[in-house]
């Protein structure tokens, strides 16, 4: 697995997301871990490629309604049986951190890549997302200065819980060092 100079991950699915824009200049310092799904708590359907995209049916579940119009997007998505779908190239600004701010950076946004689970704060889980976030993580530490990693509830305290307390981040990192 590898990143592209498009900021691309090669061989893998893209599904373009509107819901980006330019970077200002600076170095991608940061990733961002995160949780979603859509409806909450409902895996394997195609509501977050559809929140993502600007596709959502409003009218397709009652949680929708909260939030019609919102636009949103990540970098990539890990689904709960380790396929990894980007939406918006590295060189881009995907909106995923909202109000940030890491080490006394504000908008997280401009210096990282958001990556989201499929899960929520309160389900294990799969191997296989660990197995494939390893390997995200690794080709993007050999494609961009990656310095940290935090979570949505790091950079968004006051806003976020994600990824929640069933995130193995002890697990996550001890596999990143041994590589």
């Amino acid at each position: 697995m590898w990143v592209d100079a498009q900021g691309l991950l090669a061989g893998g699915e893209y599904i373009p997301s509107p819901n980006c824009d330019d970077r200002p200049a600076g170095a991608i310092e940061l990733l961002v871990i995160h949780n979603i799904s859509l409806p909450p708590g409902e895996f394997g359907g195609d509501g977050v490629q559809r929140l993502f995209t600007n596709s959502l049916d409003i009218n397709a579940h009652p949680y929708y309604q909260t939030i019609a119009g919102l636009k949103v997007s990540a970098h990539f998505f890990v689904r709960r049986d380790g396929r990894i779908i980007q939406f918006v190239p590295c060189l881009k600004r995907a909106w995923h951190a909202g109000e940030s701010c890491w080490q006394g950076r504000s908008c997280c946004n401009d210096f990282s890549l958001g990556i989201e689970l499929e899960g929520s704060d309160t389900v294990p889980f799969t191997d296989a997302q660990y197995d494939a976030l390893h390997c995200l993580t690794m080709a993007l530490r050999a494609a961009y200065p990656i310095g940290g990693i935090a979570g949505h509830s790091d950079i968004a305290p006051q806003r976020k819980t994600d990824p929640g307390s069933c995130f193995e981040w002890a697990r996550y990192l001890v596999a990143l060092r041994r590589s």
